[in-house]
């Protein structure tokens, strides 16, 4: 009886430790185990909306939108059309964005980020998920 109970307890032990190391979202444990997940393979010609990203967007999501320890990458799935449309990327900007995907917190709206260059950032990122692969 008490090698039952043992078992038991040890057996709950597991389960207990597991549920809480096991990750809730695979994205998240991802991002724990590696924040840098994407290494996305640069576009082969400039883009108009390459230097807005890199003077705006890149300080938290990478070079390239590969992300960093401040900021997901874009190159990610979760960032495809099907998931985050463009109209996703222009509220990000002007309104910020609780963090849900990720631990990296809430994203803070973006000042002086024109439309025409939200728009063109939108079509460089969408240009590096296709150059990547994404979709």
């Amino acid at each position: 009886m008490a090698r039952i109970l043992i078992g038991l307890a040890v057996v709950a032990l597991l389960a207990a430790a597991a549920w809480g190391l096991w990750p809730r979202h695979h994205a998240e444990h991802a991002m724990r185990e590696s924040p840098d997940i994407a290494v996305a393979t640069p576009l082969t010609t400039a883009m108009p909306g390459e230097k807005p990203f890199n003077a705006k967007c890149a300080v938290c999501h990478g070079q390239h939108a590969a992300g960093t320890r401040q900021g997901p990458p874009l190159v990610h799935r979760y960032y495809e059309p099907g998931h985050h449309s463009d109209m996703a990327f222009v509220l990000a900007v002007r309104r910020g964005v609780r963090a849900h995907h990720w631990r990296f917190g809430n994203m803070a709206p973006v000042p002086g980020v024109s439309d025409t260059e939200i728009r063109d950032i939108i079509d460089y990122v969408r240009a590096l998920q296709r150059a990547n692969g994404i979709y």
